[in-house]
């Protein structure tokens, strides 16, 4: 069971920390569609750790509860038996003499009289109307004098003048224990630092910078189109879908761009003027992650046409 266990919360792990990773891998690719599904993924993750977790908990508290209820019964038992075998007196048992011996007679038997019981009730009832009584009289009795040497006693222990604080500031500092602070106060500084570092290599990755031109006359990329049972014609079909969607993907709108078929499964698509590094790159994040079933973009190059070229 325990082996089980920690094989779920290794395997839990595990896959939390890939969707996490292709999660971030997938932001700077700007490949949205996969970024989510890793994002949903990560989250279906951690609710399963969750719930193991909290199954997990649950088991021992009931555990604890069957052996708690266990061991009351068990006690109670032995406890029992303990009574009775007091009680009768077995000839032959090598137990301790009963403790209520008083209760039995001379043949061993439980005496029926229970003539001490009451005795000592009354006698315990008697006791307490006369400490009552003493107690009425010392108080109606009692002098302010005593309340006055009581007050003059605790005087040494009563706070200064000016309330309890009063005099605070003349009292040395004691010293500071710092060498526990120091290490705690770093980890936490660079815990800080590392996540600030990360957001801003992420935001620096993902940003959508001001649109900009290249400085070359046009970009061009060439990707080819790989399905599973997918003919020519709709193969076309989703190429061009895909690629009117993806002219959007830029900072820079795409207006000047065309796609042309080399082979069956080979299209180049060309941009005037050139694009930017960044949105090159944004591009072919979005080629690659088409979202239509049985169907893939696998980019084959890109590079800038001159005007030699």
């Amino acid at each position: 069971m325990r082996s089980a266990r920690l094989a779920a919360y290794l395997f839990g792990g595990t896959a939390a920390l890939g969707a996490a990773a292709y999660l971030v891998i997938y932001l700077y690719r700007w490949q949205w569609q996969r970024t989510i599904l890793c994002g949903v993924l990560l989250l279906v993750v951690e609710v399963m750790l969750l719930g193991l977790a909290l199954l997990d908990r649950v088991g021992r508290l009931e555990r604890r509860l069957r052996e708690g209820d266990l061991r009351h019964e068990e006690a109670r038992e032995r406890l029992r038996q303990d009574i009775l075998a007091e009680l009768r007196g077995a000839p032959g048992d090598h137990r301790p003499a009963p403790r209520f011996a008083w209760l039995l007679d001379r043949r061993g038997e439980i005496d029926r009289t229970f003539v001490f019981v009451p005795v000592l009730m009354a006698t315990g009832v008697a006791l307490s109307g006369i400490a009552w009584l003493v107690e009425r009289v010392a108080g109606a009795t009692v002098r302010p004098a005593a309340d006055r040497r009581l007050a003059g006693r605790l005087a040494p222990l009563a706070a200064p003048p000016g309330g309890p604080t009063a005099g605070a500031s003349e009292l040395p500092p004691g010293p500071l224990d710092t060498r526990r602070r120091w290490p705690r106060a770093a980890g936490w500084l660079l815990l800080a630092l590392t996540g600030l570092g990360l957001f801003h290599a992420l935001a620096e990755l993902t940003e959508t910078r001001p649109p900009e031109r290249g400085g070359e006359t046009a970009t061009s990329v060439l990707f080819r189109v790989e399905g599973n049972d997918v003919d020519g014609d709709r193969a076309v079909l989703v190429v061009r879908q895909h690629w009117e969607r993806c002219r959007d993907a830029t900072a820079v709108p795409l207006q000047r761009a065309g796609l042309a078929a080399l082979d069956d499964d080979l299209f180049a698509a060309t941009v005037h003027p050139s694009l930017s590094a960044h949105d090159v790159h944004r591009l072919l994040g979005c080629l690659e992650d088409a979202a239509v079933d049985r169907m893939r973009l696998r980019i084959v190059g890109s590079g800038s046409i001159g005007a030699s070229g």
